[in-house]
């Protein structure tokens, strides 16, 4: 997927991450329930963005983009345990969690400079 959206693009490339994440930890390691958890928030920042793109108003964008947001810091948190509960290796980790952590900082630039530009335009 290439585009001249980033955060679109990295959201998606990182849902690809975390669906392989999500098979690996399903059908090789047989973990049903963090698996499922993490597959659910990871996915979900991609998806949230793509509608916020397509949002009504200014104030639709921001609400769709802290969705995503939230979702982006509850896959940070099942990053976390998946990696202290050793499901994840140190590399597996460190591999992962800072495309997550880069993408809690893009979506919150976004909506601070959405929400800045509102205040500014009134």
């Amino acid at each position: 997927m290439k585009g001249d959206n980033v955060v679109l693009d990295k959201s998606f490339n990182f849902a690809v991450r975390i669906v392989k994440l999500y098979k690996y930890l399903r059908y090789t390691i047989d973990e049903r329930v963090l698996s499922t958890q993490i597959l659910k928030s990871g996915t979900s920042i991609g998806a949230n963005i793509r509608e916020a793109l397509r949002s009504s108003s200014r104030k639709d964008f921001v609400a769709k983009m802290n969705i995503s947001l939230k979702e982006a810091y509850e896959t940070e948190y099942w990053l976390e345990l998946l990696h202290k509960t050793e499901y994840i290796s140190d590399k597996e980790y460190n591999s992962i969690f800072p495309e997550c952590r880069e993408l809690t900082s893009i979506l919150s630039k976004i909506i601070l400079t959405t929400k800045t530009k509102g205040i500014d335009e009134k």
